[in-house]
């Protein structure tokens, strides 16, 4: 530390204090406004309270529009620490929730509850922490909280959250010293309200545990300095410290510095030198919360100037509109070449543009000057002279901040620790130019605040997709490795039974290709014997033509005895549907079908005869035999290689596969025309056809194709039966 706590203290015994550079000695006119008890103001017949009236973030509407409050019920939560709820100043009904003219320079309209007063005051359940030295601090910070206190010296910080401190406490100072001209109203607190002040200071030292309490109060407060001393006198570590006016005294660092000499570093906090501090206003609040439960719904303003002609401090109701002030302590407007009220005092304060504008937690003062009070804005060229630099408490160069702020350099501004100019007015106030420094410095530091926030979000939404893009990364590379792990997997499987399965596919191969080589050797076998016999026949001349010309057109009769099957399959039903008409108490179904099958031959065998030479050669050798069916299976089974039983049982097997894809045929072209019923024949067969053609399609149905079937079946066993007679009677 830059001084001890001893010497600090030793110090402070023999009335010794230090000093801040810079600062000015403006008239006081305090006398205005401090020479009345305090006031009470009646209740206005509308309030409007700001959601935000402090540094940090607004809480979140618990009412609605249309509702009953009462007095100190609850307009909105705290859902985050640095949310302060605000409360019904009066009971009556919420008549609107939107945006209204805000108590700010710029006038930017905020969110606020609008309450219309009933006027019969009536409050709502109030809920005191009288013995809070017996309760944990977390529930005396909660209490503090929940009534909605914070810093009322100007800045507004939230209160809980400055007690609540994680470093050691060595000054608690309470800031009395109110160094502003006009303004009085902690002046008349102190000395109406010593007592609940004093109240207040127990409570922040059973929060922070300081090791001394300095109570700060400018020397031309001496009825505040005797109050303050009376109410501390049986506190051995309260000390009530009497300090020079000066302006800005009340200044936080130059408060700090004038009392324990000790500097906060720039950007820092007073608690990184060991040092917290409160006002007495923020003191009395706090009293007021603990001891009787009543959050903070009102505060003394002072409304003063030589154009208010009652001039004195007010209890006034938060959301009460300035022009109910005005009104009541009787603002002389037409006087007025231009009406100029100004919120705060005349170094620190802003004129407010519009009467309707709000009186919120940290309003101190009003002040209403005539126009010979405070001369009006002719700002000039900046003439370098330096007197502001020499005025500036915080040791800044009011000059190169006021060049960078104008040019919008607001990084050569920051360079200058802009952020480090408490707004006091004082080289403003010693500027010949007339030149209003601190409304520049605030437009660029306005500007910086909103630069940040972008910077912060834009920051945190990158932060987010990087994670994103990260988790998406690790995913995918997870199932990677997923995968990998599963291949290896299969292929050590596969290599552990490698050798079984590669025998299975080896041996399905191997069967696989000896059944098509036996299939080859079936189809090629029958070969060799047809030219065996083909050789050493030689009994009839016009049979071996006959062969041979069967050899040279196997495909071309294949294709007619297709035809012809089908052609009879298609005759034979329709002879049988026929038969059924006429015949019902027929037995021997199988009998007369034969029959009409051989008679059908007949007729396709003349008609094949007459389309193809080839084919009536073929047709000549089946009349010889006598039969048409006899001498298609003779065609079969007078091939060679059927002087074996085994080469009979091939045959039969051919036969009745053969059968078995003419039934099939019959079933997929009995709506197809006949190839052989295409050829030339007379007009009585083709009209008979036709009549057959639609008798079928109008009487055929399941019963009659298993008919066919049948008789399909019965024509290849009886081929078959043929065969092995042929083959018995054949001589060797």
């Amino acid at each position: 530390m830059p001084n001890n706590f001893d010497d600090i203290i030793e110090k402070l015994d023999n009335q010794e204090l230090w000093d801040f550079p810079g600062g000015v000695f403006p008239a006081e006119r305090k006398s205005l406004s401090n020479q009345t008890p305090i006031g009470r103001l009646p209740i206005p017949e509308r309030l409007y309270v700001p959601v935000k009236q402090h540094i940090g973030i607004e809480g979140h509407l618990i009412v609605e529009v249309g509702q009953k409050v009462l007095k100190g019920q609850a307009l909105t939560k705290s859902m985050n620490p640095f949310a302060v709820p605000i409360h019904a100043s009066t009971s009556g009904e919420i008549t609107a929730i939107h945006k209204h003219v805000s108590a700010h320079p710029s006038g930017l309209p905020e969110l606020t509850v609008e309450i219309s007063s009933d006027q019969q005051d009536k409050w709502t359940q109030l809920s005191p922490l009288v013995d809070y030295q017996n309760q944990p601090k977390m529930q005396v910070l909660a209490a503090i909280c929940d009534a909605g206190i914070s810093g009322m010296g100007g800045a507004g910080f939230p209160t809980h959250i400055k007690s609540s401190p994680k470093k050691d406490i060595d000054f608690l100072i309470i800031n009395g010293i109110e160094c502003e001209p006009y303004i009085t109203s902690d002046d008349r607190l102190m000395r109406e309200h010593a007592w609940q002040i004093r109240q207040g200071i127990n409570v922040l030292c059973h929060l922070l545990k300081p090791k001394q309490v300095l109570i700060g109060i400018e020397n031309n407060k001496p009825e505040a300095i005797e109050a303050l001393q009376v109410a501390c006198r049986e506190s051995s570590n309260y000390r009530v410290c009497i300090v020079p006016t000066k302006y800005p005294a009340g200044g936080e660092k130059q408060l700090i510095q004038v009392l324990t000499n000790r500097e906060v570093p720039a950007q820092g906090l007073p608690v990184d030198v060991g040092v917290i501090m409160h006002n007495v206003g923020t003191c009395f609040a706090i009293a007021d919360a603990i001891f009787t439960g009543k959050p903070l719904i009102e505060r003394v303003v002072t409304v003063t100037g030589e154009a208010i002609e009652n001039p004195g401090n007010m209890w006034a109701l938060i959301g009460s509109p300035v022009a109910h002030l005005l009104a009541h302590c009787k603002y002389k407007q037409a006087g007025q070449k231009q009406p100029n009220i100004i919120m705060g005092g005349p170094m620190m304060g802003f004129s407010v543009i519009s009467d309707l504008v709000p009186v919120i937690k940290t309003t101190n003062c009003l002040l209403a000057p005539t126009d010979n009070e405070i001369s009006g804005n002719n700002e000039q060229a900046c003439i370098r002279c330096s007197a502001c630099a020499d005025a500036c408490p915080a040791s800044l160069l009011p000059q190169q901040l006021f060049w960078h702020s104008k040019a919008k350099e607001l990084e050569k501004a920051q360079e200058y620790n802009l952020f480090d100019c408490i707004e006091c007015g004082a080289c403003a106030y010693v500027c010949p130019s007339e030149i209003p420094l601190v409304h520049y410095y605030r437009i660029a530091k306005s500007e910086i605040r909103v630069e940040q926030e972008d910077k912060q979000k834009s920051d945190k939404a990158r932060d987010r997709f990087e994670k994103r893009e990260a988790r998406l990364i690790a995913d995918q590379q997870a199932r990677d490795e997923k995968h990998r792990l599963a291949a290896e997997s299969r292929k050590q499987a596969m290599a552990s039974s490698g050798n079984n399965a590669k025998d299975k596919i080896a041996a399905a191969l191997a069967r696989a290709k000896a059944k098509k080589q036996s299939a080859t050797e079936v189809d090629d076998k029958p070969q060799e014997p047809t030219a065996a016999i083909s050789a050493d026949n030689s009994e009839q001349k016009t049979k071996a033509e006959s062969a041979d010309t069967s050899t040279k057109a196997a495909s071309s009769n294949q294709r007619v005895q297709a035809a012809i099957a089908r052609a009879k399959a298609k005759k034979a039903a329709a002879e049988v549907a026929i038969t059924d008409t006429k015949l019902k108490d027929t037995t021997d179904t199988s009998d007369v079908i034969e029959n009409e099958i051989e008679v059908s031959q007949q007729d396709i065998e003349v008609k094949v005869v007459s389309k193809s030479p080839s084919k009536a050669k073929l047709n000549t050798q089946a009349d010889v035999t006598g039969n048409p069916l006899s001498a298609d299976v003779a065609s079969q089974t007078q091939e060679p290689n059927l002087a074996d039983s085994k080469q009979a049982k091939i045959a039969a097997a051919v036969a009745k596969a053969k059968a078995k894809r003419e039934a099939q045929k019959i079933a997929n072209s009995r709506d197809e025309p006949s190839p052989v019923s295409a050829g030339k024949v007379d007009n009585s067969t083709t009209d008979n056809s036709v009549e057959l053609a639609k008798t079928e399609e109008q009487q055929i149905d399941m019963k009659k194709r298993r008919i066919a079937a049948a008789v399909t079946k019965a024509k290849a066993k009886k081929s078959a039966e043929k065969a092995a007679n042929n083959k018995q009677d054949k001589p060797l």
